[in-house]
Formats: C-alpha cells, sequence, structure tokens
C-alpha cells in the first residue's frame, strides 16, 4: 500500500473526499487480474493487523454500498483488530468504469464509530463517481508499468536464456525453426542458418530451404510432412542436404505442428547437425561388413545381400548369375614365404578381382582364399562366360612382395539363375562348378549345368536359416 504524493490531483481528489467526512484516512483499491491490487490511501497509516478484516469488508463493498457504523459490533471482527488497528468505522462503494464493470473500492476508516445519513451516503456516491476516472487512469497507467517492468523483466530472461541456449545448442549443433503455414515463411535461430549455410538473419521462405536438400530426402519430407498436417501430429526425420557453400550435410529435423480452432498454422521444431553421427554410423557399418585383409565386403555382407535375389526396396538390381573363386596355389605361398607373403598375395588378388569385376554388383571374400561375386542384369550370358576366364588370367599373373615374385592362380565356378532358385540353390550349383572347375586341372572356369557333380560334396557352408525365396517358389533347399 502506498500514499501519493499532494500534487497528484488523484491524490488532491482523495484527500478531499477523506475530509469531507473527517475521517482517520481514505483509501482506494483497484482490482487489476493481470498485476495484482494496487492500493493508494490518503490520511493516517493503516495498521498490518487489519488487512484480513479490511480486505473482507472491501470485498462486501465491491458489489454495493457498505457501511459498518462501529466496526465493533461486527461479531466476526476480532478483538485484536479493535485494539491495534484503531478502526471502528468503515465504509465502502464500489468504483465502476465507463463501461460500468467494477474496477476497484474507495473506502474511509476512523477511530471512533460514525453514523451518515442518507445525505451522506448520495455525497459519498458522488464523490466517487467523481474520483472514478481518475482512479481508472491510475489504474491503468500503473498496470501498464507493471506489465512493461514484469515484460522487460521477462525479456531480461529470455535473453539470458536465449545465451545459454545458443551456447548449448552451438556445442551440441542444434536450433530452432518455425515455418508460418499461411506464407511459407521460415523463421530459424543462428545454428539452422549455419547448418544450411545461410547468412544468419534474412528473411527466408521454405523454397530456399528446400534446395538444398538431396532428392530422395525432399521427396521423403514432402510426403511426411503432407501426412502431419493431415492427422495433426509431428515427426522426425534424418535428411541429406548440400549447403549453399557446397558443403554436404545430414540434419535430424523434429516437428511439431501448432493448430488454432483445429486448423494447422504453423509447424515448429528443431534441426540438429548429425553428419559426424551419420559418418560413425556408416564407418561402423562399413568396417562391419568389410573384409579386414582385403577391403572386400565380407561373409555377413555377401549373405544379406545373396539373400535378396530379386533386388530389394533399397534399391538392389537382381542377381543373375553367381561366381565363386579359389585361389590356386596359395597354401604353398603361405607355408613357404611365410604368412606375410600369403597376406600379401590375398590383398592383391582382392585388388585385381575388384579391377576386373568392377561392374558386379558386389565382390566378397567369403573364405581363407575364397571369393564370391554377384553380377546382375547388366551382364548377358556370355559375357559372363568372359568375365570368369578374365579372372582365371588375371590372377594367374605374378605378384610382386618384397623380395619375391609370388605364383597363384585361380579356379572359377559359375551359376545362372534359371527360373525358380533359392540363394541356397544358385550357391550350390555355383560350389559343383568351382568344384569341377579344380578337378579339371585347375586355372580353369566352368558353368553349372544340370547334372554336374551330383554327388559331390559342398566345401563351403552356407547359412541355410537366413535363405529367402526366390520368384515365389516356396521353402529353401537343404544340402
Amino acid at each position: 500500500m502506498s500514499a501519493v504524493s499532494t500534487s497528484d490531483p488523484l491524490a488532491s481528489m482523495l484527500e478531499r473526499v477523506r475530509c469531507s467526512f473527517y475521517v482517520r484516512a481514505a483509501q482506494l483499491r483497484l482490482i487489476d487480474e493481470e498485476v495484482g491490487p494496487i492500493e493508494l490511501y490518503a490520511g493516517a497509516p493503516i495498521a498490518r493487523a487489519a488487512s484480513s478484516t479490511i480486505h473482507r469488508l472491501q470485498r462486501l463493498a465491491a458489489t454495493e454500498t457498505v457501511i459498518v457504523s462501529d466496526v465493533g459490533f461486527e461479531a466476526d471482527v476480532p478483538d485484536e483488530f479493535l485494539d491495534k488497528a484503531r478502526i471502528r468505522f468503515f465504509a465502502g462503494i464500489p468504483l465502476l468504469s465507463d463501461t460500468g464493470q467494477v474496477f476497484g473500492v474507495l473506502s474511509l476508516f476512523h477511530s471512533h464509530p460514525r453514523w451518515l445519513s442518507p445525505e451522506h451516503v448520495r455525497v459519498f456516491e458522488d464523490l466517487a463517481a467523481e474520483l472514478a476516472p481518475l482512479a481508472q487512469r491510475r489504474r491503468d497507467a500503473v498496470t501498464i508499468a507493471r506489465l512493461r517492468q514484469r515484460i522487460e523483466k521477462q525479456a531480461e530472461m529470455f535473453a539470458r536464456s536465449r545465451d545459454t541456449f545458443e551456447r548449448a545448442a552451438t556445442g551440441a549443433r542444434v536450433g530452432l525453426w518455425e515455418c508460418a503455414l499461411h506464407d511459407e515463411s521460415l523463421t530459424w535461430s543462428g545454428q539452422v542458418y549455419d547448418m544450411f549455410g545461410i547468412a544468419r538473419g534474412g528473411r527466408l521462405v521454405r523454397q530456399q530451404s528446400l534446395e538444398c536438400y538431396a532428392d530422395a530426402s525432399r521427396g521423403l519430407l514432402e510426403r511426411i510432412r503432407r501426412e502431419a498436417l493431415e492427422r495433426r501430429h509431428g515427426f522426425q526425420l534424418d535428411a541429406e542436404i548440400t549447403t549453399t557453400r557446397g558443403a554436404n550435410r545430414w540434419i535430424r529435423i523434429n516437428a511439431a505442428v501448432d493448430c488454432r480452432a483445429g486448423r494447422p498454422f504453423r509447424l515448429f521444431g528443431m534441426k540438429q547437425d548429425i553428419t559426424e553421427q551419420k559418418l560413425q554410423l556408416e564407418q561402423t557399418r562399413f568396417l562391419a561388413q568389410r573384409d579386414a585383409m582385403t577391403g572386400l565386403a565380407n561373409r555377413t555382407q555377401f549373405e544379406e545381400r545373396f539373400a535378396t535375389l530379386d533386388g530389394d526396396p533399397l534399391g538392389h538390381s537382381p542377381i543373375e548369375a553367381l561366381i565363386l573363386v579359389d585361389l590356386d596355389g596359395f597354401k604353398q605361398v603361405n607355408d613357404g614365404f611365410g604368412h606375410a607373403a600369403g597376406d600379401a598375395c590375398l590383398k592383391e588378388s582382392a585388388l585385381r578381382l575388384s579391377a576386373i569385376c568392377a561392374q558386379a554388383e558386389l565382390v566378397a571374400r567369403i573364405g581363407g582364399d575364397e571369393f564370391a561375386v554377384l553380377l546382375g542384369p547388366v551382364f548377358e550370358r556370355d559375357a559372363i562366360e568372359t568375365l570368369g576366364r578374365e579372372i582365371v588370367t588375371g590372377l594367374a599373373k605374378p605378384m610382386a612382395s618384397a623380395a619375391h615374385v609370388l605364383h597363384v592362380g585361380a579356379s572359377v565356378g559359375i551359376a545362372h539363375v534359371d527360373g525358380p532358385c533359392t540363394p541356397s540353390d544358385l550357391f550350390t550349383q555355383a560350389d559343383i562348378a568351382l568344384y569341377a572347375a579344380k578337378a579339371a586341372g585347375r586355372g580353369t572356369v566352368r558353368t553349372f549345368v544340370a547334372g554336374m557333380g551330383a554327388d559331390s560334396e559342398r566345401r563351403i557352408p552356407w547359412p541355410i536359416a537366413q535363405v529367402g525365396e526366390r520368384r515365389g517358389f516356396p521353402g529353401t533347399t537343404t544340402h
């Protein structure tokens, strides 16, 4: 509660009201739901002990004029109020705004009982009506000042929070974004500008950012975004972009849909630069699927790719043929010149095989000196036979290793996909053809034909449980 300077028109009016009734104090209690009550008074200060009782009386006076000639006769007034507050008389009247709404109470207090005649009550009401416009302007001014202080404080807190967020977000490579749906305009925090390589602060439209997305990511984003707006729910998406400076990046988009009256009006959320995470994941996946010795695909990757002969949703082509390659004379090199020479032989053989089969779907090392080549539809049958002979010729050329010249050869078995066939069937056929090539004197190529080596044993086990079906042919063949 505060007093107002007598140079203030409202203070002068309040003092005039007090003097008109020769009371100890007059008070204005202005009601504001935004910033709380505003209290002004003229005359002697009112003891804090009186607060609860006075507020109860003023709540009554907020609905109609209340005159209490002797507060001591009120049954629910505590003795402490009478002893310490030194208030025995109370009068209160509601203050009405120009729209007829109650916005405060004008109160009179005195230390002795008083009686007001009907004429006095009319004067009290007239003074209240005269004071009301001044009081309303004061309430509005105080409200505005308090709100300004609150806004400034919130702005200061927001600035500190934003600074904290900016620092944390910079380290985490996270930024905030918003898209206004009515005009597709974007609002980004600084980190998002940096992710896209765009100068901070400029006005953005969505088309600008869309041009940075890779084709596949752009199409996926548009579809998921459309579904999110239709269903009124958020989404998360990892997308590939190329910045305006030509750098390739991966970002993770988290989005929420904001609705008004049941209709979406904006999308907002976070974007995070996950390029390093993506590279680490790809590196981990690459290492898990590569042969450490040769750098070729390992048996795990071969089995995963080979299990989908017809191709798959990831864009892999159908498999049309399998070539198995076995090095001839490798054991002699390894035993005669040592493991270092054997390792060098494997590495050089892998390099040559990769170069010869550059258009293959996959080249893999699947055993000690065993390799497999998956061929797609770009190869015709005659070209596959030619490729097999090129492998034999290429791997038979001498290999230099330290002080030694190494000589190995290769036997090649080929199996074509002819009609219904499971991966297990195709592998068995290529293995039989390879066995036939070795039996023919090594350094040769054999292509599987029906009836070839029906009783031969498979030398390389195939994980039957992982084999899929081929072209509607149910089940798998066990051997």
